[in-house]
């Protein structure tokens, strides 16, 4: 199954719009969202402070920051199955 990394925290309402368009996708879809609370690391704030929510593929390393839509998710997604 699909994995992707969702760089998110907490009061980030950009990251609550992005879970939307998450949820929306998964009836149809079959992945996994591991969520990753930037502010648990300096280093994650300082990569990902500026630019969260980020979907991150772990396989392949591709990275969507906001703003992104449903269909560049189901691109990142198909890039997760290969």
């Amino acid at each position: 199954m699909p994995e992707l990394l969702f760089y998110t925290t907490a009061g980030c309402h950009l990251c609550e719009y992005a879970e939307a368009m998450l949820a929306e996708l998964s009836p149809s879809r079959e992945f996994r969202v591991t969520p990753v609370d930037i502010s648990r690391s300096e280093k994650l704030v300082a990569r990902y402070g500026l630019t969260i929510p980020v979907l991150r593929n772990p396989q392949t390393g591709e990275e969507l920051n906001w703003p992104f839509s449903p269909e560049q998710i189901v691109t990142l997604l198909d890039m997760a199955r290969t």
